[in-house]
């Protein structure tokens, strides 16, 4: 009896799980980071001491926004090299970090806005993660033309900051929407491929990377949202 076919068929199966247990670990340290940042987010929003120590103080405000692209930098390129309990660490303090500098969210929009905006990434993000998760489609040419667009979206939004033109900046809000859903496809099938590819501490080391990377492009969305959706108070 030739047992071929049911070998592949379990060994199908088994890289299906590990797969799938990788993305379900990735994506479980997502949330809790999400979670981390509202919850920061909100509590930075209600405390007046916090409020004008982080948006009363431009120094004290430009020193958290300099320490989360530390931790960025830092997290993706000694993750090797550190242990898996301080990546751990480091994205969670990353998370709660950028929850400080969100709580002044709270004090530009109305709460009905933030969820409406909350609400429309998660269908957006969604979408794409299935997409780029089920699809047979290699994404990996797509990675390079959306970097050059995230390229192009930093470079223009510094040049707007002199400027200040409203058009270059809705131009930038849609470019920049358009960019971010792209990379949460093209990351979600680059994660699934790279689970794959790594066991034990690596691949509960690439679970935090993962997390990180889809972090960053469920954040970003969310913040395009925000200004199409507007609702200012």
């Amino acid at each position: 009896m030739n047992n071929t076919p049911y070998y592949y068929e379990s060994e199908e199966i088994a890289l299906a799980q590990k797969q799938s247990a990788f993305m379900s670990k990735t994506y479980g340290w997502m949330f809790l980071a999400l979670i981390i940042t509202g919850v920061v987010a909100h509590l930075t929003a209600s405390s007046e001491q916090a409020v004008t120590l982080i948006y009363g103080n431009r120094l004290a405000f430009w020193v958290l926004i300099l320490a989360q692209l530390g931790l960025v930098v830092g997290i993706g390129r000694l993750l090797d090299k550190i242990s898996y309990p301080l990546a751990v660490a480091l994205f969670m303090l990353y998370a709660g970090l950028t929850g400080l500098t969100f709580g002044g969210i709270f004090m530009v929009y109305s709460q009905q806005t933030i969820a409406l905006a909350f609400l429309s990434t998660s269908a957006l993000f969604g979408s794409m993660a299935a997409i780029g998760y089920f699809t047979n489609r290699d994404l990996s040419s797509l990675g390079t033309l959306l970097m050059a667009g995230l390229i192009g979206v930093v470079i223009a939004s510094l040049a707007n900051w002199f400027l200040k033109s409203d058009t270059l900046t809705w131009v930038i809000t849609y470019v920049g929407l358009a960019v971010f859903m792209g990379l949460t496809a093209y990351d979600n099938q680059k994660l699934k491929h790279m689970a794959l590819q790594l066991d034990g501490e690596g691949a509960r080391k690439g679970s935090i990377f993962g997390a990180l990377t889809l972090y960053l492009d469920f954040v970003n969305i969310f913040l395009f949202m925000l200004r199409i959706l507007g609702g200012r108070k």
